[in-house]
This record gives C-alpha cells, sequence and structure tokens, in this order.
C-alpha cells in the first residue's frame, strides 16, 4: 500500500541498500587491504587505497540518510533499536571514526594502516550483527529485567552473529568485484578475481548458514532469494569468464536483492515482531515535512554524487587517486 509511512520506509532501505553497495565496498576494500598477500602484496594495497580515497566518505551520507529518516519519522522504532543496540552502535560507531581516520593517516605516510584493515574487518560484522537482531524479532521482546538482557541478550545469538559475518564475506566480495575493474595490470585483476570467486563461495555458505538458523525471524521471501540466487550464479560465470562489467552488475544486483529481501521479509514491520511501520510513524505533518526535505536534498545530493564519481571514477584520469603509499608503509 502506497502510504506516506511506507514511502518514507522504502527510502530508508533504498538509502541502506546504496550503503551496502557503495559504503560496503569501502569496508571490503580494507579487508583486502588486511589480508594482501603474494608477490603483488604492496600494489594490492596501493590499488585499495586508490579505489576507494576519492569516495570513501561521500558514501556515509546514505547511512546518515537512512538513520535521521529513522529517528524522525519512526522514532519508537528508533528509541527501541538504540537503547536494545547500544553497545554493537557504539562499537559501530567507533570502527566507522577510526577507520577513517586511519585510511588518511595511512594515505599521507602517518601510519594507521593496521587501524584502517582491523576496524574494516569488525565494522561490517557490527552492521550486521545490528541487522540480525532486528530481523530476529528479538528487540520486541526485551524483558528489561538485567543488563545482560536488555542490552546484550537481544544482538549476541547465533543468528544476529551469523549475519554479522555475512555482512562481511558480502563486503569483501563486493570489493573484490569492483576491484577487478579497478586494476591496472593483469596481474592484479588475476588477485582480484579469485578472491572474488573465494569471496562468492562464502557468500553463499554464510546465507545458507543464515537461513538454517532463521528460526524466530520473518518468513524469507522465496521470490527474491530466488532471484539472488540467479543473480549469483550469473555472477560467477562472468568472474570465471573474465566478464568483469557484467560481474560488478551481477555481483551489485545479488546484493540489492539480499537486502530487499530482508525489508519485504519484514513488511508490514518496521521492527519484528508486531510493530508495524504504520504503528510506529510520527504525526503526519513531520512525515510530510521530511519528505519534502528527501526530495529537495535529492535535488542538490544525486547530482553531486554522480558528478564526484564522473571525475573519480572515470576511465583514464591519472588525477582521480590519492597520494601513493609511502616507503615507510607496513608490509
Amino acid at each position: 500500500m502506497l502510504t506516506l509511512p511506507n514511502v518514507l520506509a522504502g527510502i530508508i532501505l533504498i538509502a541502506l541498500t546504496a550503503y551496502v553497495l557503495l559504503g560496503g565496498a569501502d569496508f571490503g576494500g580494507g579487508v583486502w587491504d588486511l589480508l594482501a598477500s603474494g608477490p603483488r602484496k604492496a600494489q594490492q594495497r596501493d590499488l585499495v587505497a586508490r579505489a576507494i580515497g576519492p569516495v570513501w566518505e561521500a558514501n556515509h551520507v546514505w547511512l546518515i540518510l537512512a538513520m535521521v529518516l529513522l529517528f524522525t519519522c519512526f522514532p519508537t522504532a528508533f528509541a527501541t533499536i538504540a537503547i536494545a543496540l547500544h553497545i554493537p552502535l557504539t562499537l559501530l560507531l567507533i570502527g566507522i571514526v577510526l577507520r577513517g581516520s586511519a585510511f588518511v593517516f595511512q594515505s599521507y605516510g602517518g601510519g594507521g594502516g593496521r587501524v584502517f584493515a582491523t576496524a574494516s574487518l569488525i565494522t561490517p560484522v557490527l552492521l550486521g550483527i545490528c541487522v540480525g537482531a532486528v530481523a530476529s524479532g528479538e528487540l520486541g521482546a526485551v524483558s528489561g529485567e538485567s543488563f545482560y538482557a536488555t542490552y546484550v541478550a537481544t544482538w549476541l545469538t547465533p543468528f544476529a552473529i551469523a549475519v554479522g559475518v555475512f555482512a562481511l564475506v558480502c563486503f569483501a566480495f563486493l570489493a573484490a568485484v569492483y576491484l577487478t575493474l579497478e586494476a591496472t595490470s593483469a596481474e592484479l585483476q588475476e588477485d582480484f578475481r579469485w578472491r572474488a570467486i573465494v569471496s562468492e563461495v562464502a557468500v553463499v555458505a554464510m546465507a545458507a548458514a543464515g537461513l538454517a538458523l532463521f528460526q524466530t525471524a520473518p518468513k524469507v521471501h522465496v521470490g527474491i532469494v530466488s532471484l539472488a540466487g540467479a543473480a549469483a550464479i550469473a555472477t560467477c560465470g562472468s568472474l570465471w569468464r573474465r566478464r568483469y562489467r557484467l560481474a560488478r552488475m551481477g555481483a551489485a544486483a545479488q546484493v540489492t536483492l539480499i537486502v530487499l529481501g530482508w525489508g519485504l521479509a519484514q513488511y508490514p514491520n518496521i521492527l519484528p515482531p508486531s510493530l508495524t511501520i504504520a504503528a510506529a510513524a510520527a504525526p503526519r505533518v513531520t512525515l510530510e515535512l521530511a519528505l519534502i526535505a528527501v526530495v529537495a536534498g535529492a535535488v542538490v545530493l544525486l547530482p553531486s554524487l554522480y558528478y564526484l564519481f564522473k571525475i573519480f571514477k572515470s576511465s583514464g584520469n591519472p588525477s582521480a587517486v590519492p597520494p601513493t603509499t609511502p616507503p615507510a608503509r607496513r608490509q
């Protein structure tokens, strides 16, 4: 049903999808920085830095948009999430800050490489844990009897942890696929081609593990899962045949369908098992003003992001890279 609360909930889901596709790939790049190996280890890390350097900060705008709309338009849901997931959300924010700060120091010769890579590894897990806790329906059953029951038990579950690891391997998979197109040599392309294939296997394995643990969460949207599976097969085929542009489109489609499948599985609830989008919505005047702000912001934001990516991600633009990594960087 096309109601105002549903429209704004849909915008939140779209913003989260964009964050996964763009910001998630940046986190995945940090994972490959940590796992760089072989005779081209330094070149692999340099490729990661050059690929994410111009755009990594801009990609956080999607997470900011989603959070602002959530606490403005659905304050009841936001309050429940912020209380029950206070610990992982706080650690998530710390990880984002540390990762960004360390990346800047690393890029300009000030160290911080291990902090950047470690934060890139841990932060996606925390994000996935939060998503898993929401999807499981545990947040709606917070007892408040003790500190553990209120702040820990809701997210420290096998399913939430499985979703956390799933988010990590998804981000690593996206980054590896994207980096096959960013690579400046055939050897680097092969390095990340195999990383993408291995990551896809890990994505499928963790998806199966998550589904096996999907006991208390809402019913899985079978149609979306089937489409995501088809996209995964197409992506693997493209990687195997070295059709890297097709692989990038397939990977983006696969991850998009996963996020949309999560959102549709919860509908009409914004916070399972019983808090619906309509019940959690703010007064209509607030929703109307929020929608006007989103539309007005999109007029500025979308062309600006397009221009940013056009400048820094256009092929053959040697200026679209940060300074080269200094010799003192860790090996």
